[in-house]
């Protein structure tokens, strides 16, 4: 399947809130749909969801237009929405029956996912009486039960401990394998570099950078360095370099062990690499520099807020 959002539009009142948002995911792959607080995420995935109406634009499913009530879409909003006073299985049976399913077929389901997210154990307790990690566990549970063609997880990995967390990244590369079409939208970037092929960044309801992971990485490293050295704290380091050097690089950003360098326009990386080895420079890592998505990320639209 290929999923194609196309021109998006919303306005509230008189206030346009989205402005044309573009992008496309495509069965067996991962998007990252990504922005700060109120960029406009949780509206465009109302929109997929046909809770909200678009004003304009567009939304197909392998080139037709896209009716949600058709197709199996698991959604898990970042504001859980389960009962806390029900019992687990019981409301799982009930949320995959308003999704069309009978209760055997549910239950079934129901069964499955809870032994394999390891919290079968509670089927019979009441929401409430769990722990937030677990809780977490039941509401992705209750996300898959339907068996959705379209899964869409927004801070899926909130409230969890490093081995929750696990299971759950076993969990979305599994969805991932099975050709499932993933939505994944997180402020936790290290997780969206592992699942995410393609990346969508919105800002203030339009999308400010697209396009595959990978890509992106080599464009934004594109004539950037990474230099730390034995004998030189980093601060240290970028004094001498700003220092020595002004007409080759310039010093861009520091990390905790490295410097970030930018060549200056028409500078060979090999007239500084000479530089280095004429000079006093312990040189422990030097090598082109690729940006973390969190780097990006804030290069885009700032930092969180």
């Amino acid at each position: 399947m290929k999923l194609e959002v196309k021109d998006i539009r919303k306005s509230f009142g008189e206030t346009e809130i989205l402005h044309g948002i573009n992008f496309e995911v495509e069965s067996g792959r991962a998007l990252g749909l990504l922005g700060r607080n109120g960029a406009g995420k949780t509206t465009t995935i109302r929109i997929l969801m046909d809770v909200f109406h678009a004003n304009s634009g567009e939304i197909l499913l392998d080139g037709e237009k896209f009716i949600p009530s058709k197709h199996q879409i698991g959604y898990l909003p970042e504001e859980r929405g389960l009962y806390p006073k029900r019992k687990v299985m019981d409301q799982m049976i009930y949320l995959a029956n308003l999704r069309g399913m009978k209760n055997r077929e549910a239950k079934v389901n129901a069964e499955k996912w809870l032994k394999r997210l390891e919290v079968f154990e509670y089927a019979s307790r009441k929401l409430e009486t769990l722990s937030k990690g677990n809780q977490q566990k039941v509401q992705l549970a209750s996300t898959l039960v339907c068996n959705p063609e379209i899964v869409i997880l927004d801070e899926p990995f909130s409230g969890l401990d490093p081995v929750n967390s696990q299971i759950l990244k076993d969990v979305v590369n599994e969805l991932i394998a099975d050709k499932r079409l993933v939505i994944f939208s997180s402020h936790q970037m290290s997780y969206v570099e592992e699942f995410c092929d393609h990346i969508t960044i919105i800002d203030h309801g339009r999308v400010v950078l697209a396009g595959e992971l990978k890509e992106i990485k080599k464009e934004y490293g594109k004539n950037r360095l990474m230099l730390a050295a034995e004998n030189d704290s980093v601060e240290h380091l970028a004094e001498k370099v700003e220092r020595e050097w002004p007409d080759l690089v310039r010093v861009s950003g520091r990390k905790k062990e490295f410097l970030i360098l930018e060549l200056k326009e028409g500078v060979d990386r090999r007239r500084l690499m000479e530089k280095l080895v004429a000079s006093d420079v312990e040189v422990e890592r030097f090598g082109r520099y690729e940006p973390s998505l969190n780097d990006i990320f804030v290069s885009k639209v700032g930092e969180e807020g």
